[in-house]
């Protein structure tokens, strides 16, 4: 958090580079008479928004090609089942 006269920001700054895309931080300046805690659930539904979190936890270990495979083809097999599931109401 840095503070600049009556302009305070909360910056959050992405611990890997992703190929070919800019790491920029993520700023979320903080309204007059707001508190901190409402600039960081701000800063928290953005990144949630944003997938930043969920693309974190993925690349914090590495994963096998076959394992993501796996993975990929489970969520198309379910996201298939609720769709044919829905059909048949």
């Amino acid at each position: 958090m840095t503070r600049w006269g009556s302009l305070v920001r909360v910056q959050y700054f992405p611990p890997y580079k992703m190929k070919g895309v800019m790491n920029m931080p993520i700023t979320i300046p903080v309204r007059k008479n707001e508190t901190v805690d409402k600039a960081l659930r701000r800063l928290k539904k953005r990144l949630d928004r944003e997938g930043t979190l969920r693309d974190i936890r993925e690349k914090r270990y590495f994963e096998k090609p076959c394992m993501k495979r796996r993975r990929k083809e489970k969520i198309a097999r379910f996201a298939n089942f609720l769709r044919l599931r829905d059909e048949n109401k």
